[in-house]
């Protein structure tokens, strides 16, 4: 909504009070001027909107792409960063980053509960816009257990604004129940949204992003025929295609285009992210490349041919390895020679004496990879204040949810093939070849798997991905991999990330413990396996 006004209304409104004295009767009129009385809120359909529109900022933001550096594909690129140690395993139910996860999607979801708790005092005949609002509300608090599922497992199903005492006795409900409710709240939601919006409006949820998030939704849950119902309802809409250019994607001039279902969206000097200071190479104006790509990750980019780099007959050249690839690839990570955004070359070997080499500092790119969606050179003179939108579900997402859980029903017809190739080859800067409609389903599970992993690489999905796949116990223990690069005696070497090997124990990393912090006030909690 980079046009609505995002005024931030507590949602826990407090009742103003004052205290009783016979010697200043005055006091009992007072009016705090840092808070808005609930006695003068909730009387106009202005209220309410004010009121809907704060329920954004609990979106995810640039913490998505930490999620990603938790995986095989992506690398937390400072040792002392708190989530190094959860992606090497070493954390417990004390680790902030655990419990900053879960505070935030409780404190969205509560926001949504008082506001759907209270938005029917506005005085309105408007029965249609109140009803949008809710189903704003609902869609919103649905996404946050969505990801609060996809984290912990089980959870509280919240759905009111509980007291402190209630809080004190909360249980947590069976998985099953907690899909149950997102997939009811998201298809009731849609019903109550617009398929799109004006000018001024765009951001909201829409019909659309209700339905895609309930796509996604049923598929993390493995209820494939669902995921594939709910994506054949956003196909259907007809109001959602491929953004003509991948390169272009992530960039201002492709904001709020058709490809985009759902984004956070930020104003520079007024609301902004710093995602270019966050990630861009640290010749960047000491940018913090907080993650990094790794080779894992950029193996699996095909060639051009439609080939694995681990095919003999692929054309893939070790000395030369980025030519001829997959051009999602250099649309996605900044690689030896690219041009960065101050205009000079991005030269990350460790031989090349630049600022971006590996080991020339703690803060430069370990793996001698940057990623670059969302690096753009807007940005470069104030990397801390981008106004760049965060895209959090996007069609393309929803053409491979739907091949993939047509691949898991083995319903392998003609519309599951055309998603898929429309992913591979439908713009007009990547053309992968068309996937054989002679595949049999084995071979397009591990098509569409590395699909989703190349098209959706630093946009938050691959950590759920590889724990529902459970392949995540293959993919993520030893160590990180970089650059392959020419030494001083022209011999190929790779870079090796120091004093870092990721470890993943089975039997519990596949969900992250409940914090410590909710099972000490909430002592009714019970922990997840491991833990």
């Amino acid at each position: 909504m980079k046009r609505i006004n995002y005024i931030l209304v507590p949602f826990m409104l407090v009742v103003s009070g004052a205290l009783f004295t016979a010697c200043d009767r005055e006091l009992l009129d007072t009016v705090p001027n840092d808070r808005l009385s609930e006695s003068l809120f909730w009387k106009t359909e202005s209220d309410a909107k004010l009121a809907v529109n704060s329920l954004y900022t609990d979106l995810d933001e640039a913490n998505i792409f930490s999620w990603d550096a938790l995986t095989d594909i992506a690398h937390v690129n400072q040792p002392f960063d708190i989530q190094s140690y959860v992606e090497q395993g070493q954390y417990d139910a004390t680790s902030a980053k655990v419990f900053t996860e879960w505070s935030n999607a409780y404190k969205g979801i509560r926001a949504c509960n008082y506001f759907l708790e209270n938005v029917s005092k506005v005085p309105s005949t408007n029965t249609a816009v109140i009803n949008q609002f809710k189903g704003e509300a609902r869609a919103l608090r649905a996404y946050q257990y969505l990801k609060l599922a996809n984290l912990f497992g089980e959870v509280p199903l919240i759905t009111t604004a509980i007291s402190l005492d209630e809080s004190r006795t909360l249980a947590r409900a069976p998985m099953a129940q907690v899909w149950d409710f997102v997939d009811k709240e998201l298809s009731e939601a849609a019903g109550l949204l617009p398929t799109t919006y004006a000018a001024a409006d765009k951001g909201r949820f829409t019909k659309g992003a209700a339905l895609g998030l309930r796509a996604r939704a049923n598929l993390m849950a493995g209820r494939y025929q669902q995921a594939a119902d709910a994506a054949d309802q956003v196909i259907k809409l007809g109001v959602y295609g491929l953004y003509d250019s991948y390169e272009k994607l992530f960039s201002y001039a492709a904001e709020n285009n058709k490809e985009v279902l759902l984004d956070r969206q930020f104003i520079k000097d007024t609301y902004p992210v710093n995602v270019f200071a966050l990630m861009a190479p640290y010749s960047q104006k000491s940018a913090n490349s907080n993650y990094v790509p790794t080779k894992a990750l950029v193996d699996m980019y095909e060639t051009t041919a439609g080939k694995l780099i681990t095919d003999a007959t692929s054309g893939y050249d070790p000395a030369n390895p980025y030519a001829n690839r997959d051009p999602r690839l250099r649309f996605s990570v900044f690689l030896t020679g690219d041009v960065l955004p101050s205009g000079i070359t991005f030269r990350p070997e460790p031989n090349s004496g630049t600022a971006d080499a590996v080991g020339n500092t703690y803060i430069a790119s370990t793996t001698g990879f940057n990623i670059k969606k969302y690096i753009n050179t807007e940005d470069y003179a104030n990397p801390g204040n981008n106004g760049i939108n965060i895209i959090l579900l996007r069609y393309a997402e929803i053409l491979l949810t739907y091949a993939e859980a047509k691949i898991e029903l083995n319903q392998l017809d003609a519309s599951m093939f055309a998603a898929i190739n429309a992913v591979r080859n439908g713009r007009t800067d990547v053309k992968q070849p068309s996937v054989s409609n002679t595949a049999t389903q084995s071979e397009l599970r591990a098509i569409v798997r590395r699909e989703r992993t190349v098209e959706l690489a630093f946009e938050g999905q691959h950590l759920f991905d590889i724990r529902r796949w459970k392949t995540a116990e293959t993919v993520l223990p030893g160590p990180i991999y970089g650059i392959t690069y020419k030494t001083a005696t022209g011999t190929l070497a790779t870079i090796q990330v120091v004093a870092v090997n990721r470890t993943f124990d089975k039997s519990r990393h596949y969900l992250w413990p409940i914090p410590q912090k909710e099972r000490n006030l909430t002592p009714t909690l019970t922990q997840n396996p491991g833990w």
